[in-house]
């Protein structure tokens, strides 16, 4: 159960620095035309995402998480600055044994 949680919040911690790099590439790409950095970040970060999915969906059933709290927390990968905040939650919620 700790490995599950500690491969989580690790992946939760990259997902949301390689988010944030990616909305950075954006916005150089649409506001400076420079594009370069999001042909790089973008992969990347598609990529780190679908780890979290994978690794996400696993401490989901290692913990018996409910539909709703495992869809919140797949979809903090999306939104920046969410991932911290639901790796906040999911820490505290499994240190309180409550499940998501």
């Amino acid at each position: 159960m700790k490995g599950a949680l500690t491969r989580f919040r690790v992946m939760a911690y990259v997902v949301g620095v390689f988010l944030l790099l990616l909305v950075v590439a954006m916005v150089l790409k649409y506001a400076a035309d420079m594009g370069g950095m999001m042909k790089v970040v973008g992969p990347v970060h598609g990529f780190l995402y679908a780890i979290y999915l994978v690794i996400s969906v696993d401490l989901a059933l290692k913990l018996r998480w409910s539909m709703k709290g495992t869809a919140l927390v797949l979809l903090a990968g999306t939104i920046p600055f969410l991932s911290f905040w639901a790796e906040r939650k999911v820490v505290e919620k499994t240190a309180q044994g409550v499940p998501l």
